[in-house]
């Protein structure tokens, strides 16, 4: 392998919209680089890829540890040019009511976006030095839309979309694309999915308020290839 190589480093993925993203950007030829907190499927996500034809390795990284994030991501850029990166984890927070959450809660969903800006940091330089690449976050419908039950978290959702958009203000005319995969709904395949669906009395139904991430990472491709837009909204939540 040369540094020539394209990289597409998938941070955060799971068994949905992160495997979905890995497929999508692995057929058009780029080696995928998975990043996870634990690496109890990664096997699995490789035996999956390899069956695809697709060059992949993974590695072991909660974005919370900067210094380990730094590591592994130092490690994928030894092996080829990060030429894409998709931010993907999901808060880990639960929830307090809006009108009950204090500064001390407020500041606490914001240890969902600091990653993302240290992952920006870290594969940015090699993309403006190149003078090409892209990112793409995903992020909540309640950075659109207001959601009072998501309570603080609906204010890290709307920080990182306005992180995106403006970072592809910023980045547009150095042929950089950054752009945000806004998601109202339960990822099929994916772990909330798995959890909702194995307790609907709990939950309540999913009919009607999932959506296909193969779908979403066409999507996210087709933005990244064209240029055209920043964001696209998935609701399957209704109002």
């Amino acid at each position: 392998m040369t540094n020539s190589a394209r990289t597409a480093v998938i941070v955060g993925v799971g068994p949905g919209l992160g495997m979905s993203m890995a497929s999508r950007w692995g057929r058009e030829g780029f080696r995928v680089a998975l990043v996870s907190r634990s690496d109890a499927r990664h096997g699995a996500y490789l035996a999956d890829l390899a069956a695809q034809g697709i060059d992949a390795t993974a590695h072991t990284a909660d974005v919370t540890d900067p210094d380990r994030l730094t590591e592994v991501l130092d490690a994928i850029s030894t092996s080829g040019n990060v030429e894409f990166v998709y931010y993907g984890p999901g808060p880990t927070q639960l929830p307090v009511p809006i009108a009950e959450i204090d500064v001390a809660i407020a500041r606490s969903a914001f240890d969902w976006v600091w990653p993302a800006v240290h992952v920006v940091g870290a594969v940015l330089p090699g993309m403006l030095e190149r003078g090409t690449g892209g990112l793409v976050f995903a992020g909540g419908l309640s950075s659109v839309r207001p959601m009072p039950m998501l309570g603080q978290l609906a204010l890290a959702a709307a920080a990182l979309r306005n992180y995106a958009l403006t970072l592809n203000a910023a980045l547009a005319d150095r042929n950089i694309y950054a752009g945000t995969l806004t998601i109202g709904g339960l990822v099929e395949r994916g772990d909330i999915h798995a959890m909702v669906t194995a307790d609907p009395v709990k939950y309540g139904a999913a009919e009607g308020h999932t959506l296909d991430p193969d779908r979403i990472a066409e999507t996210g491709w087709r933005m990244y290839e064209t240029r055209e837009r920043a964001e696209a909204v998935f609701d399957a939540l209704g109002r």
